[in-house]
């Protein structure tokens, strides 16, 4: 006959009924296997026994349960972590699930008695107000749940100190939680983080100001975040650290420094015991980067920075944390006349500048930048010395005169009063238009000022020299009456030269204004009255010219011989003395 097949478990021999030793012959072995059998079914089910490990067999455990018979735990109602470390003779604690007569065997279960201890511990949990252990698994309706050995509720108020708008971030969180509610009977429970989190932060606070001190260090974590400073929790208490206590340079905003849940290092720098306030800075945990600035900046030292800022007379370079210099618009270019810092630079941008002065009482630094670049005032120097003439093209026209552009960096100013000798230029564009190619003699370099000045009338011959010798006081003389004003008569006596008839001077009769006897064009005669060559002035009078030819006429008339050269002079005298009588009388 064919063996059929049997679905019973690898057991120990002694459970084996089959087994010779169980299976007798007779009638009387019969009766012994059913009492046997009626014995383990009396067994029943939910009894927690503390057993131990017989063997290891391929899908269950042979638990020692002190019954008739050993029971059968299935491996994989133990953990993981259970199969992996049990073996013969350790100690186990199972529940019995009745006798399973088709098996022959007391089925035991692992996982009801860890459920059974798992309540037992929450219950006391729940008694005694201490806190369990567990994780935050999944979002439900109005809050989360909690696996803290069986699933428990957790409404959303009571995740955090403070309410939260993202739930991702909580999922996955682990911790302690208090127990709110409890009934083991419904498996109903209900527990807070919030709770567990204000107990340990009030005893962290009773720590804190037991044994915080000022000038302490501590770890603070960021809370929130205002214009004027940061809420930092000190664990238990907390904390603000305004914002210039934040960096020894300038901040923006305190955002720029720190985000909110950042861990910082903060001294303790004032602290209120009473009312429980404390002041914080983050700054007073380094040193002040100015206490010895001046033995790492120097003067002429070249360093490189950041500009953070820039106004109508600077731009301010940040060179480390805590120390900006001042870049004056009066050091950033040799050659440019620069109207706003931000032609060159703007706020952000890394520059090499050099170190002009360090002032660290007043915490000043001075620096410059165009001193790391060529200075071409001196190559204009050494190029064009005052007195050299130049040649360039006219760039730009102006009232009061032109800009030159002789190649290079710098352009020359003419000025409208060194455009001419003996013309009056009211402006310079009568004479001159942009392009226009000039030659100009270089009158003054002056880097200090940024004056490179050029003069026209000077590459001629100035009228001027040697005018003391040309006329001298008492001379006669006849000139071009050029201009007419209120206070007297300009008198062109010379190409270039000018004289000045004063109102005084221009007859023996009072006249109501030099318009009413003069004008443009008029020829007239003078005699020079004085000579400035420095300051280019001479005076005449062409009263004194008709005093003169009186006098000589009657040198005349009394007989003393006349000089032929004063014969039209005369002639011109008698002319102007007639115009210049008053109402036209010629009489004598």
């Amino acid at each position: 006959m064919d063996d059929k097949p049997t679905n019973k478990p690898d057991l120990p021999e002694s459970m084996n009924l089959d087994s010779p030793a169980q299976a007798g012959g007779g009638s009387g072995e019969e009766d012994f296997a059913r009492m046997f059998a009626d014995s383990l079914e009396s067994s029943g089910e939910g009894q927690v026994i503390h057993g131990k490990v017989i063997k290891v067999l391929k899908e269950f455990l042979a638990v020692d349960i002190n019954k008739k018979s050993e029971g059968m735990l299935p491996l994989e109602d133990l953990t993981e972590e259970e199969r992996s470390s049990i073996g013969p003779g350790d100690p186990i604690e199972v529940m019995t699930e009745g006798y399973d007569q088709a098996q022959g065997f007391i089925r035991l279960s692992r996982s009801k008695v860890v459920k059974i201890r798992v309540w037992d511990d929450l219950q006391k949990s729940f008694d005694e107000g201490t806190p369990v252990q567990g994780a935050i698994v999944a979002k439900v309706k109005g809050g989360y749940t909690v696996d803290i050995g069986v699933k428990a509720f957790l409404p959303g108020s009571q995740v955090d100190l403070r309410p939260v708008r993202d739930s991702d971030p909580v999922i996955g969180i682990q911790g302690k939680f208090k127990i709110l509610k409890f009934s083991r009977k419904k498996t109903n429970v209900v527990v807070s983080r919030r709770a567990f989190l204000e107990e340990a932060r009030e005893e962290q606070r009773k720590g804190l100001l037991d044994h915080i001190q000022e000038g302490d260090t501590v770890e603070a974590r960021v809370k929130n975040i205002t214009d004027y400073g940061v809420f930092m929790d000190l664990g238990g208490l907390d904390g603000l650290m305004h914002v210039t206590d934040m960096s020894y340079g300038k901040v923006g905003h305190p955002s720029d420094v720190c985000k909110v849940g950042d861990l910082l290092k903060v001294k303790v720098i004032r602290f209120d015991r009473e009312r429980g306030r404390i002041s914080l800075g983050l700054k007073q945990t380094k040193s002040d980067p100015w206490l010895d600035l001046e033995a790492r900046y120097r003067p002429g030292m070249r360093v490189r920075g950041r500009v953070t800022n820039t106004t109508k007379y600077g731009a301010f370079v940040e060179l480390e944390e805590g120390v900006e210099g001042l870049l004056h618009i009066s050091e950033m270019s040799w050659s440019k006349r620069l109207k706003d810092p931000s032609e060159l630079m703007k706020a952000g941008d890394r520059i090499e500048v050099e170190v002009l002065k360090v002032d660290r009482a007043n915490k000043k630094v001075s620096l410059g930048y165009k001193q790391l670049q060529s200075n071409p005032w001196d190559d204009l120097k050494a190029r064009h010395p005052e007195g050299s003439v130049v040649e360039g093209v006219v760039k730009n026209i102006a009232e009061f005169g032109l800009f030159i552009d002789i190649g290079g960096e710098i352009d020359g100013l003419v000025h409208v009063s060194d455009l001419s000798w003996n013309t009056r230029v009211k402006s310079p564009s009568d004479l001159f238009k942009k392009g226009d190619r000039i030659q100009a003699k270089v009158l003054k370099i002056d880097p200090e000022n940024q004056k490179f000045s050029l003069g026209i009338k000077q590459t001629g011959e100035d009228p001027w020299t040697g005018i003391e010798k040309r006329f001298r006081k008492g001379d006669l003389l006849t000139g071009k009456v050029t201009r007419v004003a209120d206070f007297g008569a300009f008198v062109e006596i010379a190409e270039g030269v000018e004289g000045l008839v004063h109102v005084s001077e221009i007859s023996r009769e009072k006249i109501e204004s030099p318009a009413a006897v003069l004008k443009a064009g008029d020829e007239v005669g003078a005699v020079v009255l004085g000579v400035d060559r420095v300051n280019k002035k001479v005076s005449l009078s062409i009263r004194g010219y008709q005093e003169e030819l009186d006098r000589k006429n009657m040198e005349s008339y009394l007989g003393k011989p006349s000089d032929p050269s004063n014969e039209s002079i005369g002639a011109l005298g008698e002319a102007l003395l007639a115009k210049l009588k008053p109402n036209g009388d010629q009489g004598a």
